[in-house]
Formats: structure tokens, sequence, C-alpha cells
């Protein structure tokens, strides 16, 4: 079987969870692969293959200098405005492959003539539609449904992301596979004290804190956190810190000055996006996991710091009640009420804290990259017998 992995769109430090899903499922799929009958291409735009460090002589890459902005970049979009025609297609169709793997939720090019598996990560646009510009908005309605409509399977995330591509654009649940994302190995227990405060006073964390990792999109609800930490150190004498990472996004602006506005300057900590080295640090410090997300096709983070042995209180919404399981205390994500509730129940327990850890670290175990590459290998001989 000869599959094309096409990461034409892939961003470094600018995708967020897809980055994540890429990154780990090509370096996982290398560590299972290992039979003379499979081979894997990766298909990128000019300099982003070394962004992909391929160690398995089954895996290969082809780069296209068509990167914005270059004079191929250029070229490319020129023509594609004129003519309707994508100048990689053609280029990409003299490949020897058997099928195509979209991970990115939308078919980049088009035209291009082999079957394809596509992942979809969620339909967020579909149920949040406010949170788009018309023009992005109509983008994505038609790229997602079309790319759906056009698959041989689909990969859905979560149970919750297949059950929306059935409401949102009646797409057959028989042609859809739950696989499930993973969990990286560095995400665990670190017992190493002086790492740990290395890193604590790296960031000047000097309270205690409530972590929550998470770009600045609208859905990702952090003035409703802030409004529950307000309700925390106003009525319940919480005298801890949160503190907030993750790329500078749409809602970053109003995040800024809704903490102005609450007076939590002092009590709040943006640090903005970090590497990924020092988040399982991160997770181990804090002393739960805050996620008050309105829309998740999966959500990482809870399953990373459960493999941390951080204690989790997340939303009730989308797939995370799936994800979670009983590991969690979820609560209304629109509540700030009901979330600095569920946070002060947590905060001010430690045999609860325990308890949770506990069932975060049995939860987490199920969730592993080397698994999701094994089901995602499943998937496209799947694709493949359909597609002869």
């Amino acid at each position: 079987m000869r599959v094309l992995l096409n990461a034409l769109d892939f961003h470094p430090s600018r995708m967020g969870g897809m980055e994540t899903y890429f990154r780990n499922l090509l370096g996982s799929l290398q560590d299972i692969c290992g039979n003379e009958e499979d081979r894997f291409t990766v298909i990128t735009v000019a300099p982003n293959a070394a962004a992909f460090p391929l160690r398995n002589p089954a895996f290969g890459h082809v780069e296209y200098s068509v990167a914005k902005p270059s004079a191929g970049w250029f070229v490319r979009a020129a023509v594609r405005r004129i003519t309707g025609r994508d100048v990689l297609s053609s280029r990409i169709n003299r490949i020897e492959a058997d099928l195509l793997h979209h991970p990115f939720s939308t078919v980049n090019a088009k035209g291009l003539r082999f079957p394809y598996v596509l992942s979809c990560m969620d339909l967020q646009h579909e149920y949040y539609p406010s949170n788009f510009s018309r023009a992005e908005l109509r983008r994505r309605r038609e790229a997602y449904r079309s790319s759906a409509e056009g698959a041989v399977r689909i990969i859905a995330i979560s149970a919750y992301t297949r059950g929306t591509l059935a409401e949102a654009y009646g797409i057959d649940p028989g042609k859809v596979d739950v696989v499930h994302l993973g969990c990286g190995r560095d995400f665990r227990p670190i017992p190493d004290r002086d790492l740990l405060e290395k890193v604590r006073a790296r960031y000047g964390l000097e309270r205690p804190f409530l972590y929550y990792p998470a770009a600045t999109w609208p859905h990702k609800n952090h003035g409703t956190l802030l409004e529950a930490v307000r309700i925390l150190a106003g009525r319940r004498g919480f005298g801890g810190g949160l503190v907030l990472t993750g790329i500078p996004k749409q809602s970053h602006g109003h995040l800024l000055r809704r903490l102005r506005e609450l007076g939590l300057e002092e009590r709040v900590k943006v640090l903005g996006y970090l590497g990924r080295e020092d988040l399982p640090a991160l997770y181990n410090l804090a002393e739960l996991l805050v996620f008050p997300s309105l829309f998740e096709g999966f959500g990482i983070p809870v399953v990373e710091a459960m493999a941390c042995g951080c204690p989790v209180a997340c939303s009730d919404s989308t797939s995370l009640p799936e994800v979670a399981g009983d590991a969690a205390i979820r609560f209304d994500p629109r509540s700030a009420e009901a979330m600095a509730e569920a946070v002060y129940r947590l905060w001010r327990d430690p045999g609860l804290r325990e308890e949770y850890r506990r069932k975060g670290l049995s939860r987490a175990a199920m969730f592993r990259w080397e698994k999701t590459a094994r089901e995602t290998i499943e998937v496209y001989r799947k694709a493949a017998r359909v597609a002869r």
C-alpha cells in the first residue's frame, strides 16, 4: 500500500491541536510500520520538510516551493484565480500512490486523482457561526462539506464529531471511523523537583495555580473563566492564581481587556505560546486543570493533564464527556457560578484531588498515539479495499 500524507496546509506553531495530531501521527506511523509492502510519502511546501523528521526508510517526502510569500505561491494563486485549476495537482498526480490522506479537515489541492481518507477535527463553524467572518464561514462550509462527501473513508477524532458529520452534512456514519487522539509519553508525573522548581521560577509562578492551555479563540471561553476566578476570589477566599498559555488568536484583546476590568492582573498570568518542552512540567505544577471550552472535537489538554497526574475540572459540552469519562469533575461552561463551584470542590479538598489524580492516570492510559496510528492504518486498508 502506497500512501500520500498531505501536509501542504501544515503551518508550524500556528495550528494548535491539528499540529499536535499530525506530528504525533507521523511519528507513531514510523514507529509501527516495518513491513516492505507499505510506503508513505509526505507532501509539503518548502521549507516545511525539515519540520518532519523521517527516520523510517519506508517514509519519504516531496517538497513544493509554493509557500507564502514566494514566486511559486504567486503563480499558484494567480492560476487558481484565473482558471480555477491548481498547478500543484498535475505535479502531485505524477506520484505513484494508492491512497491519499488529508489530515486537516479539508482537501488541498483540488483535482487530485487519488481516492482519499479525510481526518475531520470538528465542525465548529456549523454550530458557532458567529465565531467566523462571513467569508471564512462561506469558505469553510463549502470546503468541509465537499471534502467529507468526496472521501472514501473519514476519520473522526471522537464519536461526537462523527455525529456532527451526520447531523450537519448527512454523511453516512458507516463511512466514518472514530479514531481518538493520543497523548505523548513525555506527559507523565515528574518526580524531579529541581526541574519543576526551575520551570516555576522561569515563569514566576509563586502562587498555587489553576492551569488552562488554549489558544484565545472565542469558543475557548476565557471570559467566563475569568468571571469564575473573580467569584472564587471574592466569595471563596481563593488565594491561588490562574496561568494561561496558548497562541494569541481572535479573542486575545478581549481577554486582556476583561482581565483589567475585573482587576485580576495580579492573579492571572498570560504566558502566550510556549514550546512543548515545558508543558508537562506546567501540568505537574498546577493544582488542577480547568478546561471551560464551549466546543471541542476532542480536547487533547484534558488527556495530557490526566497523564501528568493533574486533576481535571472541565466543560460538560461536545466531546469532553466522551474523553474525560468519570475522571474529571464537569460543569456547565456557560455558567461562571457552576465553573467556580466545580473548581472550588477540587481546590479545597486534597483527598478529592488525589482521587481524580488516580482516575485521570488510569483514563489517560487509554489514549496513546501508537493506538491512534494502528487504527489509522486500519482505516487506510478499509479505504484501499473500497477504492479497488
